[in-house]
C-alpha cells in the first residue's frame, strides 16, 4: 500500500547502551558540510526554486561549526538531548508493565474525549466530528502501509490476524499506491480512521499539491491520488468514492524511514541528502499543522538497526524538522514485543490529544440552521412562494391597467371626432 520494502531482519542487543554512555552526535553540520553546501549553494544561485534557497539558510543555522566560539555549549546541549532520547527506552521498559491500562484509554477512547474546557469553552461548543481522521504521509517506501497493520494488531490484541493494508514487496515495481485507504481503528469502531495515503514523490511541488488537496478539501475513502486521474482508466466499481463524505484531516503522522536517515547521517553522497531535503520541506508546510501543533513523526525499520543508531536517527531529525526527539519522535520498529506495543499506544495517544486540542469552534449559524425541523423548512418555503406569487399577480395587474385606461381614452377621442 504504501511501497515499503520488506528486508530480513536482523538481530540488536537491547542491552547494547548505556545512558551514560559518550556517543558522537551526528548534526548537519558535520555530513561533509563543504560537498553540502556547495551543491545547496549552486542550485539556490540557480534560482529555479525557492525552497532550494531556503534549506541552504536553515542548513546554516543548524548549529555552530567547531570554530564557533558556541560550539562547546551547543554539543552540551544536544549530548542532553541524546541521553534523554536514551533514557526514553528505560522508561518504556518500565512502563510496558501498565501496558494494558494504556491501551485500554485509547480503546475507549471518542471524538472529543481529550478536549481542554479552556476560556469557559465546553465539549458543546465544539465542532465535533463522529470519527477522528488521522492521515499517515511520508517517502515511499517508509513503511506506511506496515504502521497501519501494526496499529491494528495491537488494538485488535491479535498478533495473528491478516494484514489490513497492501504492502508493496518490491517497490521498484509498479507506481506505488494509487489510492486513499481508510482503516477505522480497531475494526467496527467509529472512533479513529487511519488514511494510508501514495508516498512522497521526488518532485516537492507535486507533494505539495497532493497534501494541499487532503488537507483543505478532505480525505476519502478509496480516492485516487490526483495527479494519477487522467492517466488512469477506472472501472465502474472503482468509482465509489465519489458518493464518500470527505472526512476532514484532525492530524497528521509522518512516517520515515530510519534506515534512510541513518544513509543520510553518514553518506558522502549529495543523493542520500536529497530525501532529506524533501522530507524538510513537505513537513514543515504549514497545511499540516495545526495552530502550533506539527505533525507527529514515526521512524520505521529500526529494528535493522542498533539502539545508539536509532537514537542518532530520532536527534538528527529532531533537530531537522524542530520538534523535541524524545517526546514528538516514536521510534516504532518492526518487533513484537510490550514496549513496540507501547510506543504505538503512546504515538496514537499523542495524536489523538492534539486533535482534540484543535478542534473549531462551531459556527452557531449554521448550527442553528441544521437544528431548524425539515417541516419547518417545508412551510416557510410555502410562505415565500405564496408571497412571490401574490407580488407577480399584483405587478401583473397594475401592468394591464393602464393599457385598459389609454384604450378607453383613444376611443373616446374617436366618438367625439365624429
Amino acid at each position: 500500500m504504501g511501497g515499503e520494502t520488506i528486508i530480513p531482519p536482523t538481530s540488536t542487543s537491547e542491552e547494547e547502551y548505556s545512558v551514560d554512555q559518550d556517543f558522537p552526535l551526528p548534526s548537519l553540520t558535520s555530513l561533509n558540510p563543504t560537498l553540502l553546501r556547495d551543491y545547496l549553494r549552486m542550485k539556490a544561485e540557480d534560482g529555479k526554486n525557492e525552497s532550494d534557497r531556503l534549506f541552504l539558510e536553515e542548513f546554516d543555522k543548524m548549529g555552530p561549526q567547531s570554530s564557533s566560539p558556541d560550539f562547546e555549549a551547543y554539543h552540551k546541549r544536544r549530548q542532553k538531548v541524546y541521553k534523554e532520547v536514551l533514557q526514553s527506552y528505560d522508561q518504556l521498559r518500565v512502563r510496558s508493565k501498565s501496558l494494558n491500562e494504556a491501551k485500554y484509554k485509547v480503546l475507549s477512547y471518542f471524538p472529543g474525549t481529550w478536549i481542554e474546557n479552556v476560556g469557559g469553552k465546553k465539549l458543546s461548543d465544539y465542532d465535533v466530528p463522529k470519527t477522528t481522521s488521522l492521515l499517515l504521509i511520508g517517502p515511499k517506501g517508509c513503511g506506511k502501509s506496515s504502521l497501519v497493520n501494526k496499529i491494528s494488531r495491537v488494538l485488535e490484541d491479535d498478533n495473528f490476524a491478516p494484514e489490513r493494508a497492501q504492502i508493496s514487496y518490491n517497490p521498484s515495481v509498479g507506481d506505488g499506491t494509487y489510492y486513499l485507504q481508510g482503516y477505522m481503528i480497531p475494526r467496527g469502531s467509529a472512533s479513529f480512521c487511519l488514511y494510508d495515503s501514495r508516498g512522497l514523490a521526488d518532485g516537492t511541488s507535486e507533494n505539495i499539491n497532493m497534501i494541499q488537496n487532503w488537507m483543505n478539501n478532505g480525505v476519502r475513502h478509496g480516492e485516487p491520488v490526483i495527479s494519477l486521474r487522467r492517466k488512469m482508466k477506472f472501472k465502474p466499481r472503482e468509482l465509489d468514492w465519489k458518493f464518500c463524505r470527505p472526512q476532514m484531516v484532525n492530524f497528521v503522522i509522518f512516517v520515515v524511514d530510519a534506515v534512510s536517515v541513518l544513509k543520510s547521517i553518514e553518506g558522502d553522497g549529495v543523493e542520500d541528502l536529497l530525501c532529506l531535503q524533501m522530507i524538510s520541506e513537505v513537513f514543515k508546510q504549514p497545511c499540516l499543522s495545526f495552530k502550533d501543533d506539527k505533525p507527529v513523526v514515526v521512524i520505521t525499520h529500526g529494528d535493522l538497526l542498533s539502539i545508539a543508531d536509532r537514537v542518532r536517527a530520532r536527534v538528527y531529525l529532531g533537530e531537522l524538522l524542530g520538534i523535541p526527539p524524545a517526546k514528538q519522535i516514536f521510534d516504532i520498529p518492526e518487533n513484537h514485543d510490550p514496549v513496540t506495543e507501547l510506543t504505538i499506544v503512546d504515538m496514537l495517544r499523542y495524536s489523538l490529544e492534539h486533535a482534540d486540542r484543535n478542534l473549531p469552534y462551531k459556527n452557531w449559524v449554521m448550527e442553528n440552521v441544521r437544528k431548524v425541523p425539515l417541516f419547518s423548512w417545508l412551510c416557510v418555503l410555502a410562505m415565500l412562494l405564496g408571497i412571490a406569487s401574490g407580488m407577480a399577480c399584483m405587478r401583473y395587474l397594475h401592468m394591464r391597467h393602464p393599457r385598459e385606461s389609454e384604450l378607453n381614452i383613444v376611443w373616446h377621442t374617436i366618438r367625439h371626432i365624429w
